[in-house]
């Protein structure tokens, strides 16, 4: 949602989470040179409860997503330019984009006092990888020769390691690509990639119920829909250590009632503000209103394996983009706060291009009329789109809903999950109805993550269904080339190709519209949208 998130799913109508690096960038408070700052002061954050247990290759939302990331450090992450920073790892190396070789920095330890080394990597790796093991994210490591001997497509595995992966000695391991990627390093900052200590693996369900990481913050206590409880890590080792004494992760079903918290004081950080309260958060926060955009977009996605669209035209979904007037809604419903999106990668990543889409984001009722005539119409004629009521999106798929019938005479509703762990068990049970709203944030800042990691027919992120046999040759095509800048440029043609087959409806790009509270200074929001945990200070 990050966003290095399979990807991450976006909770609410703006926000994500990559975060707690001491590189991410982007506008907020600076910190406040006269107030006096208690180092061991905690303080709260609003989120939902996370659709998974706390394990880093189990986490492909939002919620879930901020946690590991403040409980787990992986090899490498990205300051806000995109550019790559070393974390864990001292070095990652490569001659030819296909072995990888990877040393970590000495003298880490995980919370329980454990020593982080390569098998910590190497292990864990193996583990996630393991189809057994039912990891969310497993997909990410297809990349490293042996996956398929580990997870096969179909009949039983042939082997419980990857062969790519290889343990030199404690501080040293090589990663054997199945075939050459350019840009494998920037993936190896998504926290599937993780280490994980000895004792997860005497029970992995209970570690994911109690974590035990190397991050910058250490598990003290998870009270499942009410809060999740971290303190600061003493032995941590990172560049961004954390200049708090923790985060109490606060559960609200609600976005408006963590408004009037954060209002009142009993809430210090917000990843986003409600709808309703966008026209009046900037007055009644000051200073302390945070309005800057981020890496993700928000777009309508398609249940390809429901029997309406199986074997739709891609004319017919062009059509319904055309019938969405995104300019008005985004100036209205939305306050402004987002914008229109003209493809399907987010703005400050690797690869944005403007006006990807072409013509069929643009709001033209007459067209959108004719587009879904000459592609047989909508079966039904009726359509509904999935959202999750906790996350402020109600008041902006109404609107759509609206506009898509005022043009085309298609009905549209809306389908509301009670909250965004049961939106999302419905997008892996393939139990959605038609249409589900779908944020994604980046996970690593580079173009393939919004485009093969969604519509790749094998992807984990691929919820819907779609898959394009074209578009799989292409994005092979993408990852085969020999430096980083060809397969970007082969990655923008991709996405020019997408309008012709519409694995999705962009709708807009996000926006951070959040705030603080008067208890806290220094607060910053990363590329992926979310506050830097580490790097907010508790007034005295």
């Amino acid at each position: 949602m990050r966003g290095a998130k399979s990807a991450k799913w976006v909770a609410i109508a703006a926000v994500v989470a990559l975060g707690a690096t001491a590189c991410g960038g982007g506008s907020g408070d600076e910190g406040d040179g006269k107030a006096a700052i208690d180092p061991n002061g905690k303080f709260s954050i609003e989120v939902g409860e996370p659709q998974n247990p706390l394990q880093p290759a189990n986490t492909m939302e939002s919620n879930g997503s901020i946690v590991t990331r403040a409980l787990f450090t992986g090899l490498v992450d990205y300051d806000s330019s995109g550019k790559l920073v070393m974390m864990n790892a001292q070095s990652v190396d490569t001659t030819d984009n296909k072995t990888y070789t990877v040393k970590l920095k000495p003298g880490w330890t995980f919370h329980d006092g454990t020593p982080v080394t390569a098998e910590s990597y190497v292990k864990a790796w193996n583990w996630a990888a393991n189809p057994e093991n039912k990891q969310t994210n497993s997909f990410w490591f297809s990349d490293i020769k042996g996956y398929s001997d580990v997870a096969p497509a179909k009949g039983k595995p042939k082997a419980t390691e990857m062969s790519g992966l290889k343990v030199v000695d404690d501080t040293t391991f090589t990663i054997e690509l199945e075939k050459a990627l350019p840009y494998f390093s920037y993936k190896l900052g998504y926290e599937v990639f993780s280490p994980l200590p000895e004792s997860f693996y005497k029970d992995p369900k209970a570690a994911g119920e109690k974590p035990v990481g190397n991050g910058p913050y250490k598990f003290v206590s998870w009270q499942h829909k009410k809060q999740i409880e971290v303190t600061r890590y003493a032995d941590y080792k990172g560049p961004n250590k954390a200049k708090n004494g923790g985060v109490i992760f606060k559960n609200y079903s609600k976005l408006e009632t963590a408004y009037q918290d954060l209002k009142s004081g009993n809430l210090d950080v917000m990843r986003q503000v409600a709808p309703r309260d966008l026209p009046v958060y900037k007055a009644d926060l000051g200073d302390r209103a945070v309005d800057q955009p981020y890496s993700s977009i928000q777009t309508i996605a398609v249940a390809f394996y429901t029997k309406q669209w199986k074997d739709i035209d891609p004319k017919v979904l062009q059509g319904l983009s055309m019938a969405i007037d995104r300019d008005t809604i985004t100036k209205t419903v939305l306050q402004g706060t987002r914008e229109p999106a003209t493809g399907w990668v987010a703005k400050g990543v690797l690869g944005y291009q403007p006006n990807a889409a072409g013509d069929i984001t643009k709001y033209d009722p007459a067209k959108a009329k004719q587009l879904i005539k000459a592609g047989g119409g909508v079966p039904g004629n009726k359509i509904s789109i999935q959202y999750n009521v906790d996350g402020g999106h109600k008041e902006w798929v109404e609107a759509v809903c609206g506009s898509i019938t005022k043009a085309t005479g298609v009905e549209c509703v809306g389908d509301s999950k009670a909250d965004f762990q049961a939106e999302l068990n419905a997008r892996d049970n393939k139990e959605v109805k038609s249409l589900y709203r779908s944020g994604w944030v980046l996970d690593y800042p580079f173009i393939a993550n919004f485009i093969r990691d969604l519509f790749g027919t094998n992807s984990d992120g691929n919820k819907g269904g779609f898959s394009n046999k074209e578009i799989d040759e292409l994005i092979d095509r993408a990852d085969s080339a020999k430096t980083l800048e060809e397969s970007e440029k082969l990655y923008q043609e991709i996405e020019k190709k997408l309008p012709e087959h519409m694995p999705s409806i962009p709708l807009w790009y996000y926006k951070v519209n959040a705030g603080y509270s008067e208890k806290v200074t220094g607060v910053k929001y990363a590329q992926d949208g979310d506050p830097v945990l580490t790097g907010v200070q508790v007034k005295k």
